[in-house]
């Protein structure tokens, strides 16, 4: 979600815009799911393509590498998986535009399978991702999401970004370690969790009780909304519980993935899953 929505999420909002660089050659980092969706994801920088490197579900297509990029490969011992081509820094800027912090590294790659709903296991904790459009902010999502071994991310195949560009070098590699299940309609996933004995949270300012007084257990599905819009109607009545974020300090409001932060941290301290 960009700022230029500034109703605030959970009296929380305010995205960091994307700022364009110059015309490049890649696709756009977000747009409808299903427009095109058969090319290749778009990986840069170290962490997250040296994670794609790691995983073995990730086929590569193509890996662009400079002197000092394959110098560091060799040295950290890293399979390439295929002919690296050498290019200089230049070329890479000129793919992604000169604001890109490639370090180096840009790898085309065949998009991660998208897991079913139905396979997830009732266990741990799970988010779900309310048309939430800013890839800064779901490759954030991503990243916390890994660090709090959050089972899996459900989104919707439109409206939202895709796994590639942006949303992969925000997440610093956990795009290979947080499987996606991407959902044709969000409320009918939902009622799917729900059945699989899932206690689906939402998160919104009109929450009944604060998250922290919420009595949590597992299996968890966390609901985020966009900012601005927050959690659409159908999918606020769909939940299982409606909460919100409580804050003692004078500014009240948070960036949705700041807000997925602190909404993992305590159901993983009240589902005692902290200590693991």
């Amino acid at each position: 979600m960009s700022d230029r929505d500034r109703k605030p999420l959970f009296h929380r909002g305010g995205a960091k815009p994307f700022v364009k660089g110059r015309k490049s050659a890649v696709r756009p980092v977000w747009r409808s799911r299903d427009s095109d969706a058969d090319g290749p994801a778009i990986l840069y920088g170290w962490h997250t393509v040296s994670a794609a490197l790691a995983n073995p579900e990730r086929r590569i297509r193509k890996l662009l590498v400079t002197e000092n990029a394959a110098r560091r490969l060799a040295e950290e011992g890293i399979d390439t998986r295929v002919p690296p081509e050498m290019v200089r820094p230049s070329v890479i800027d000129q793919r992604l535009g000169p604001d890109a912090v490639h370090q180096g590294l840009l790898a085309e790659a065949d998009p991660l399978p998208s897991p079913d709903i139905n396979t997830l296991e009732p266990e741990g904790i799970v988010l779900v991702l309310d048309q939430i459009t800013d890839p800064h902010n779901v490759g954030a999502i991503l990243r916390s999401a890994a660090a709090f071994a959050v089972k899996a991310i459900v989104t919707t195949a439109r409206h939202s970004p895709e796994a590639t560009g942006v949303l992969a070098k925000s997440a610093s590699g956990a795009l290979e370690l947080v499987p996606l299940v991407t959902v044709q309609n969000l409320a009918r996933a939902l009622i799917a969790l729900n059945e699989r004995g899932f206690l689906t949270v939402g998160l919104d300012s009109q929450g009944s009780e604060d998250l922290g007084q919420v009595a949590l257990r597992q299996p968890l599905a966390l609901v985020l909304g966009a900012e601005g819009k927050g959690l659409r109607q159908l999918t606020r009545e769909t939940c299982s519980v409606v909460a919100r974020l409580d804050m003692p300090g004078e500014i009240k409001s948070l960036n949705v993935s700041n807000a997925a932060v602190l909404a993992l941290y305590i159901g993983a301290s009240r589902l005692g899953l902290m200590r693991k």
